[in-house]
């Protein structure tokens, strides 16, 4: 099997650079790292997260693109800088990963969206529960009509962060809707596709001074009920609670914990399953766990087979312009 000559743009402060940099050298028999650069003064700003970028040769953003031997390259800066540097990859011709959800400029997006369809180059977007089995089966079976007409889509992603993170938030419209709920949202668009209308529901919590939208909601209205994506920044077990939640005409299916930690797994993780079909209003239905699985061990070799001609990637630059606009709609937005 051929393996990828790679390389990473950038370090996020809090996404999931460190940890796709780690999935891409672990799987030594589909990557092989080159380098990575950190053009956003990173390394002075975000110290911490330098580590897993130790024995990596460090090279600049120009070098990487003009190295002809790179077939693929990884941004994963911040947010904000996340369009600027993808933009300059896709003009290079090599493929490209791209932490999620895209820059903050909807405009530099579909710019973006047009060069990687007319270079005809890879375009992959780091949304890791897309690779998650008990998610892929279960978007399997709505779409082969296994729960009838979907009625809601109910997703949850939270979690507990410092009142520094959450003001961080501030940098988004949206703020954790942008930043995580963008997650949830691309769930619900694979389950029920485009939305009849999209109501943003965000605001601060207003606690420890944080004035960033530490608490997103977003409803989005269809023809056979509304679903909904709520995740904030402020919720004490908050992980526990992350879910999504399929209510159709013929069953419901709930994926609760999405994830959870297994003990002495090394970071391994499984999802919890509860499969409803039964009439009777007492029957609690079949439960079932996931294998462990490393979220984005999956996510970066789906990556390596589209590169190589083995994969066609399912989600193609219109949907993630698409899911883009629904962001920012959810957001609040105009578009």
């Amino acid at each position: 099997m051929r393996k990828i000559r790679i390389a990473q743009i950038g370090a996020n402060q809090n996404s999931h650079s460190c940890a796709v940099l780690a999935s891409l050298r672990k799987q030594t028999d589909l990557f092989e790292v080159v380098g990575y650069a950190l053009p956003e003064n990173e390394r002075e700003r975000i110290p911490y997260k330098m580590a897993g970028y130790e024995g990596l040769r460090e090279m600049t953003v120009e070098g990487i693109l003009a190295d002809p031997t790179i077939e693929a390259v990884a941004v994963e800066t911040d947010e904000i800088y996340l369009t600027k540097y993808a933009q300059m990859v896709a003009d290079s011709g090599k493929h490209l990963h791209m932490e999620k959800p895209g820059g903050c400029d909807l405009a530099a997006f579909e710019r973006l969206i047009d060069t990687v369809k007319k270079q005809g180059i890879v375009f992959h977007t780091g949304y890791m529960y897309r690779y998650n089995p008990f998610v892929q089966e279960l978007i399997s079976d709505v779409r082969a009509g296994k729960l009838g007409e979907i009625l809601s889509v109910e997703a949850q992603m939270n979690c507990l962060h410092p009142p520094a993170t959450r003001q961080w938030l501030s940098h988004f419209k949206g703020g954790m809707t942008f930043f995580l709920g963008c997650h949830l949202i691309d769930l619900i668009l694979q389950i029920q596709g485009t939305p009849d209308r999209v109501i943003p529901l965000n605001c601060s919590s207003n606690i420890d001074g944080v004035t960033a939208e530490d608490i997103g909601f977003a409803v989005f209205q269809y023809p056979h009920g509304n679903s909904f994506a709520r995740t904030t920044a402020i919720e004490r077990g908050g992980f526990a609670r992350r879910q999504l939640v399929v209510v159709g005409t013929k069953g419901t299916v709930e994926l609760k914990p999405l994830e959870w930690y297994i003990p002495d797994s090394d970071g391994a993780l499984c999802t919890h399953r509860a499969v409803r079909t039964s009439d009777g209003w007492h029957e609690w239905g079949e439960e079932s766990k996931s294998a462990p699985l490393d979220r984005y061990d999956g996510m970066m070799a789906a990556f390596a087979a589209m590169v190589r001609g083995d994969l066609v990637n399912p989600y193609t630059p219109d949907y993630e312009r698409a899911l883009y606009k629904t962001v920012l709609a959810a957001c609040g937005v105009e578009t």
